[in-house]
């Protein structure tokens, strides 16, 4: 398959992989990394030979729909990653979605095309020869391959504004927007094997339940309550250490920061951890979603001080369980610090 960036041709044939059983550990990510060059270092070109235009364009093994919605929610994040302005933050914040930039040539290949644009750009690092204020635009194309099946091309330009130079990207800003995309999918993927396996849960205790109450003797279950205590989570989105096997005797354990606390009991111990990763929702409430996107529906309202059991951390978006067994996702910042 052809990526064509901005006239410039390179050949890719490149897959997003999922994690286990969907996802892996980032094999996508880094099959990724070849078409950026990935080739053209391993043949022992120096750092000052960079590849210039090529941009992104990977395989997803998921429908367009899910994809795009995922694209359009990071192109209105307003951060542009894997560039900095000058003496600034690692990104360049106060980017505004778009149908369309001049930046850009028309698009006339099919799939839907997003922008997210950055103007009075100061310097943005990573693009070739690029200097002086201009405007930095990123391109994302979304294109059906078949019904489970997603093309997705990403590119970015910096325009100058008073030379209308246009200087290409070495990579990185198409590298980052793939990752960040990347992740959306992957919590998603995450949150519906969560669903399948509550759901199973539920149902075995529902049959337990059933033949109880017909006098049956006891039943044990037929797999493991893996999922019954969530494991916490820090702000990186990384899973802390997880509650060793149960013991019906107390004496230390070790929490999950690494430091162990001698004389406490299991019960309080899986206190401590439940307040790791529950959390109340801000005023004046928020909107559970069904996905880790703004356009995803809403399933529920939740009111101020409404308690949620967090199951994943994304840098955006944490993935939520409510009391009454409803999963979905709120944006981190409506949720109060623990």
């Amino acid at each position: 398959m052809g990526l064509r960036g901005n006239g410039v041709a390179a050949n890719v044939d490149q897959c997003y992989c999922p994690a286990a059983p969907k996802f892996g550990a980032w094999a996508g990510f880094f099959l990724l990394m070849s078409i950026l060059g990935g080739s053209t270092f391993l043949a022992g070109r120096t750092k000052d030979k960079l590849s210039y235009g090529e941009g992104v364009i990977v395989n997803i093994p998921l429908p367009e729909a899910e994809v795009e919605q995922v694209v359009e929610d990071v192109a209105q994040n307003g951060v542009i990653r894997g560039t900095k302005e000058y003496n600034k933050d690692e990104f360049v914040s106060g980017a505004k979605a778009a149908d369309s930039s001049r930046v850009f040539p028309a698009w006339t290949e099919g799939g839907k095309v997003f922008y997210k644009v950055r103007l009075q750009a100061l310097d943005p690092r990573n693009f070739k020869d690029s200097s002086d204020v201009g405007t930095l635009v990123v391109r994302y194309i979304v294109q059906p391959q078949g019904e489970k099946n997603t093309v997705l091309r990403i590119n970015a330009l910096f325009e100058e504004d008073f030379r209308h130079t246009v200087h290409q990207s070495d990579g990185s800003v198409e590298t980052s927007e793939y990752k960040d995309i990347h992740e959306h999918l992957d919590a998603i993927e995450v949150m519906k094997r969560q669903n399948v396996e509550a759901e199973k849960e539920r149902q075995e205790q529902l049959v337990k339940k059933q033949y109880l109450a017909m006098g049956g003797g006891e039943v044990s279950s037929s797999r493991p309550q893996e999922h019954a205590q969530p494991v916490p989570q820090n702000d990186s989105g990384t899973a802390s250490q997880a509650m060793g096997p149960a013991s019906s005797e107390p004496g230390p354990t070790t929490l999950s920061h690494g430091q162990t606390l001698p004389g406490q009991s299991l019960e309080e111990h899986v206190k401590d951890l439940r307040k790791q990763v529950e959390r109340l929702v801000k005023a004046p409430g928020s909107p559970l979603k069904s996905a880790p996107f703004h356009t995803a529906s809403t399933l529920q309202l939740l009111s101020t001080g409404t308690e949620v059991l967090i199951l994943i951390s994304t840098p955006y978006w944490y993935g939520v369980e409510t009391h009454e067994g409803q999963h979905g996702w709120i944006p981190r910042d409506q949720l109060e610090l623990p």
